[in-house]
């Protein structure tokens, strides 16, 4: 990942080489902030008040007060950057320890170079257990408190995936460690239950939106990872790599161990609304 630009609350354009955050910041000292993440398609993000939205929902529940005007720190990045297609990403911490005074930044990025031959041949997942009874304390938030989903990561990496799907006691399937996870059989997409606190995935929405349109019935609930496993094909969705087909989980091949229909559709329907 290259930074294009960088922006800071207070402060305005920034030179991405520069440092902007305290090392007394509770963000860096305990991991205690919020974000979030979005494309942007020739310089315009995508469902960007939504992410403001889940952004504010995250912030209250980490205790954070949100700084003002967080879309104008936003256009001013990304402007900064061009008409690019690249991403964006919000950061909200509670400032220097026992300041008082938030800190905001925002900024663009470039994309992953591989993810268009990713969706080509498909990726494999690998599943991490989480030790946990669903639902657990931040499900749901969008933290940088991300050691374990990043640890999930390199586990899978370690066991040949090119990802993780993360599942609770009793191999409930919950989500990725940054994407939702979703599988078809026959007409029916499914999907894990937001009640068992698995981010409400800004994508997830517009493909809970558009199935219906392409004649895919959805169903969230609670499943198990044999469900995944016996499925017609699976696929991830997140802001950054979209719809991303999943070919394998567990050395198990997914379907005929090719990217599927339904994911194919759905990425150009999600194309089409970017």
């Amino acid at each position: 990942m290259t930074l294009l630009a960088l922006a800071v609350a207070g402060r305005g354009i920034v030179d991405p080489s520069t440092p902007v955050v305290h090392a007394d910041d509770e963000g860096f000292l305990r991991g205690r902030a919020a974000f979030e993440t979005t494309r942007v398609y020739a310089g315009r993000p995508f469902r960007l008040e939504r992410h403001l939205e889940r952004l504010e929902e995250s912030a209250e529940r980490l205790g954070l007060t949100v700084p003002p005007r967080l879309d104008q720190l936003a256009a001013g990045a990304i402007r900064a950057a061009g008409s690019v297609d690249a991403f964006l990403r919000l950061y909200v911490t509670p400032g220097r320890e026992g300041s008082g005074e938030p800190e905001a930044l925002a900024l663009v990025g470039t994309l992953p170079p591989d993810l268009e031959d990713m969706r080509a041949r498909g990726i494999a997942l690998a599943s991490v257990p989480l030790g946990i009874d669903p639902p657990y304390l931040l499900g749901g938030v969008k933290s940088t408190s991300y050691a374990v989903n990043m640890v999930a990561v390199e586990e899978a990496k370690r066991r040949g995936a090119d990802d993780a799907v993360f599942v609770a006691r009793d191999t409930i399937v919950l989500e990725g460690p940054t994407t939702n996870v979703w599988w078809r059989s026959g007409e029916k997409l499914h999907t894990p239950a937001l009640e068992l606190g698995v981010l409400a995935g800004v994508t997830r929405q517009v493909i809970a939106e558009t199935a219906p349109t392409l004649g895919y019935q959805i169903e969230a609930g609670t499943y198990r990872l044999d469900d995944l496993l016996a499925a017609d094909e699976a696929f991830t969705s997140s802001s950054v790599r979209e719809v991303m087909p999943v070919v394998e989980v567990d050395g198990t091949r997914i379907g005929d161990g090719t990217p599927g229909a339904a994911a194919g559709a759905l990425q150009q329907a999600l194309r089409a609304l970017t």
